[in-house]
């Protein structure tokens, strides 16, 4: 890479870190760590391929200045788990828009791939679904209570056995991401058309209304948490595929760090999507008005979380 178009790709990030070293911008403990790591690499790099260069002079400075900042200063925080949740994962996550996007669009797409193959093959429901879920849910249609198999087992055996359920394909779609995202991307594929298919099974036996209203009241979170859980997965096959200025290995270890970290930040929202299965969707007779204030304050939560908080950590960082 020629020095001009290294420099280039890299001098905003090199900005944000002289910012931060001093104190014109406020950076959590382990951000500025990890962009003391990437500084190093960049180093090395320079020294490599630009021995002797601006470039290697200013890197070797700013380098040694975090070396004796950081390392005259670093405490393991009191409040790790705080932090982690209030500025490291958001901070963390927003370099990871592309995968997020792409993860959204996979499952979209195939979603509609099974909506659109349910509604022009008679039996495509059933080889997705089964057969005893779909004759069991024709019962509970003519018995005038459609949502009866969410009211079949009891609250706490429902929350933890759906919980231990989505966190278990969550865990797939970010462990397959090994397989160069091409495991990940079949998660998204497999749950995409396995919701198409389902949403519209109740779409063809007029129960769209009903259907919405009770599932994503769990669905919400469940379904954005999976999607969040396959960006985890592409995170990983990314810094296997794509090292950058790094070495492979180096990369693919960043890849699996940060893919954990996402992993992490998934576990309290499909505990929340497990309790509102087990213990709120059975409540079938609970009246609209409660049903959308749920699903609203749920996709609400996720896209503020995921999305705008990252973007505003992002821009006061950056500011």
């Amino acid at each position: 890479m020629r020095e001009a178009a290294f420099v280039k790709r890299n001098k905003d990030k090199w900005a944000v870190f002289e910012n931060a070293l001093s104190n014109k911008t406020d950076i959590a403990p382990d951000v500025l760590s990890d962009l003391y790591i990437e500084i190093t690499d960049h180093l090395s790099y320079a020294k490599t391929f630009y021995a002797g260069s601006n470039t290697e002079f200013y890197l070797n400075g700013l380098a040694s200045q975090a070396h004796r900042q950081i390392y005259k200063t670093q405490r393991e925080s009191k409040n790790r788990i705080i932090s982690f949740w209030k500025t490291e994962f958001p901070t963390l996550f927003y370099h990871h828009r592309r995968e997020l996007l792409i993860a959204f669009l996979v499952f979209a797409f195939f979603t509609a791939v099974g909506a659109f193959s349910s509604a022009n093959e008679g039996d495509f429901v059933r080889s997705i679904l089964g057969d005893g879920y779909v004759n069991m849910t024709l019962e509970n249609i003519e018995n005038d209570d459609p949502m009866a198999v969410y009211k079949q087992m009891g609250e706490v055996n429902m929350f933890l056995g759906i919980t231990i359920n989505n966190i278990t394909v969550a865990v797939y779609a970010f462990a397959f991401g090994i397989l160069l995202g091409i495991g990940t991307l079949y998660i998204m594929l497999r749950n995409g058309i396995m919701l198409g298919s389902f949403q519209y099974f109740f779409f063809d036996k007029g129960l769209g209304w009903e259907s919405v209203r009770t599932i994503w009241i769990h669905g919400t979170i469940e379904i954005s948490v999976i999607i969040i859980a396959g960006c985890a997965g592409l995170v990983l096959a990314n810094g296997m595929l794509f090292p950058g200025t790094y070495t492979r290995l180096e990369s693919f270890k960043r890849g699996v760090v940060n893919g954990l970290k996402i992993m992490l930040s998934t576990v309290p929202f499909f505990i929340i999507a497990g309790f509102l299965e087990g213990f709120v969707t059975r409540h079938t007779e609970m009246p609209d008005w409660l049903a959308i204030l749920i699903i609203s304050g749920s996709l609400a939560l996720i896209i503020f979380y995921y999305i705008i908080y990252p973007y505003q950590l992002n821009k006061k960082t950056i500011t």
